[in-house]
């Protein structure tokens, strides 16, 4: 995998004090023994185009059993959909059961709670590349205080647009959420055949933006006790901020109701929006689209002028299962693939933003297109309730119902809210 040259100057650097020193560890694996050599299983998430994944996991593995005589590691990529079913199994039973995992970090507090991932609080105070994670990337790895993994990858969204219609229509990019709005029927109105901003109603994330920036939140509590807070009078204003936007002037529900993330993707990607709200995981897609050399992409604006709305910092981690019973040579290998090193190339490979702030400035620096997601992070990201409850909530569909109900005057947005704040706290309650 070839570098950019300042990136590789840095990582060579890197490489060499990774290896100064080997971890600590305690003695918290459900397994009495932590063999020495042997096989490492690896369990990560096949991707779209998995080829430059497979390349920088390769030469990692190639390092690390180089570097540890006698030890051998076996990867295989499982497909992200069946990963509950597949990851459920490996609790239940060690003797299959991989060594180290990727997983959502969404799914964090559900797997600690089903006591399938090591605790390496101790591993990861001691990794002399953990300081540099950043805040929102370690809290995703963290359960009542505890480090459970090692954060991977970071994604988040931002605001795309299309420059040569904003400069046909003599438009300047919002710098408000109320701009984002006005902007977007201006569009419509004088483009009809184009979404404004186009939006989704089972787009969980990219309608959150709109309720963080109004100054509500999912839910409050910590300590694994949550409550919701989707029904506050500022979560309302930010629902009906973002409900709004479901009408013949902008994004009719007709069609956008039932969009998700991906569709609205596509949609500009293909040239039928002014507007999208897309990641940087969304840029290739992009760039593979219509509007190829038409578009730019900007932080998504705040309800103040010049703040940026808090965006959810979506992502992956790397951890180790509890049942492992290699567990020094596993930890070793979970911060050898979340290496700052590793990360960077991942990045190269899959576009994938790097968890350590400095890896990532560095990497803005090599490719400007990363610059709005980047500067995204620095405003401050929101993150989903450390709750196990938090993966039912997510797929039995709680918010985008409650998103939908609105957009179809089914229920206002009080009534709406309310049913899924008691939903959210049923799932909180059951959770325990």
């Amino acid at each position: 995998m070839k570098l950019a040259p300042r990136l590789a100057v840095l990582l060579t650097a890197l490489a060499v004090s990774a290896c100064a020193c080997a971890p600590q560890t305690s003695t918290n694996s459900s397994s009495d023994k932590d063999e020495k050599t042997g096989t490492l299983r690896v369990w990560l998430f096949q991707e779209v185009g998995n080829k430059p994944k497979e390349k920088v996991v390769d030469s990692v593995v190639t390092a690390f059993e180089k570097a540890h005589d006698g030890t051998k590691v076996d990867v295989e990529y499982i497909p992200v959909e069946t990963r509950a079913q597949r990851v459920k199994a490996a609790f239940n039973d060690p003797k299959s059961a991989p060594d180290v995992i990727e997983y959502g970090n969404t799914d964090t507090a559900g797997y600690v709670k089903d006591g399938g991932l090591l605790d390496v609080s101790k591993e990861f105070g001691d990794w002399n590349e953990a300081k540099d994670t950043d805040p929102t990337a370690r809290q995703s790895v963290t359960v009542d205080g505890k480090v459970y993994g090692a954060p991977f990858y970071v994604g988040v969204r931002a605001l795309y647009y299309r420059t040569d219609v904003f400069a046909e229509l003599g438009l300047e990019v919002p710098k408000t959420m109320a701009e984002l709005a006005t902007t977007a029927r201006r569009i419509r109105a004088e483009k009809p055949e184009l979404y404004g901003l186009v939006v989704g109603g089972a787009y969980t994330y990219g309608a959150m933006p709109f309720v963080w920036a109004n100054g509500g939140e999912l839910a409050t509590g910590k300590g694994g006790t949550y409550a919701s807070a989707i029904d506050s009078a500022a979560a309302r204003k930010g629902i009906k901020a973002y409900t709004s936007l479901f009408s013949d002037d902008n994004c009719p529900a007709a069609k956008c109701a039932g969009m998700g993330g991906n569709d609205t993707v596509t949609a500009f990607a293909a040239g039928k929006a002014g507007m999208a709200i897309g990641g940087d995981f969304s840029h290739a897609a992009v760039e593979a689209g219509k509007v190829k050399g038409k578009y730019a992409v900007v932080p998504l604006p705040g309800v103040g002028a010049g703040s940026v709305a808090p965006a959810f910092a979506g992502g992956n981690n790397i951890g180790v299962l509890k049942s492992t019973s290699h567990r020094t040579l596993a930890v070793q290998l979970m911060e050898q693939l979340a290496s700052k090193e590793t990360q960077a190339s991942m990045f190269e490979a899959m576009g994938f933003l790097p968890t350590f702030g400095d890896v990532r400035q560095r990497a803005a620096a090599e490719k400007p297109y990363v610059k709005p997601f980047v500067e995204t992070l620095a405003a401050g990201t929101k993150f989903v309730p450390a709750s196990p409850a938090w993966s039912a909530i997510d797929s039995s569909l709680v918010l985008p119902t409650m998103f939908q109900e609105v957009i179809s005057g089914k229920k206002d947005v009080a009534g709406a809210s309310g049913d899924a704040a008691r939903k959210m706290d049923e799932a909180f309650g059951s959770a325990g």
